[in-house]
């Protein structure tokens, strides 16, 4: 067993989730790093368990098609070694003999960090945004093209309007 500091309580757990919509063949994966509070490995990994089912559920895309979320396991596992306050260390990375060439691609520069980055559209993957979800985000006033991209499609007939559900 990895080393698991004194009086330990949170942990990182890599939940990985896939969504299968229905008549595509491609799967779409997501990693979710989710914090756990546990007094132990074991509490954590059972807690950790529980999130990722917790996460599968089915429901309908923007494109009325079934879209089913499945808990595939976790990728990892690891203790918190501190408080969780600023400057705390979450986890961390070890590599041995790195090549200056490569050593510099890992510093990503301000621009290209995710929370800078300017917002694009996913492209080229299954729909997985839930009908649900995008009719309440119509209702706040947003279109289906400011959300996913991509213009509008005509729904089935019998399908509630842009408006959102009726009551």
């Amino acid at each position: 067993m990895g080393f698991i500091p004194k009086g330990a309580h949170g942990y990182l757990a890599e939940i990985v989730l896939e969504h299968v919509v229905e008549g595509d063949r491609r799967n779409l994966v997501h990693v979710n790093t989710c914090l756990v509070e546990a007094a132990s490995p074991e509490e954590a990994y059972r807690k950790a368990i529980q999130l990722g089912r917790e996460a599968q559920f089915r429901y309908l895309n923007t494109d009325s098609k079934r879209v089913r979320v499945r808990f595939r396991g976790l990728r990892e596992l690891n203790v918190i070694h501190g408080a969780l306050e600023h400057g705390a260390e979450l986890s961390f990375e070890e590599a041995v003999a790195v090549p200056e060439r490569k050593l510099k691609r890992w510093a990503t520069p301000k621009r290209k960090l995710s929370v800078f980055a300017p917002r694009r559209p996913r492209q080229g993957g299954p729909n997985y945004m839930p009908l649900s979800i995008m009719r309440e985000l119509e209702a706040a006033g947003f279109s289906r093209t400011d959300v996913e991209g991509k213009p509008t499609v005509a729904r089935p007939t019998g399908s509630h309007s842009r408006k959102g559900p009726s009551k």
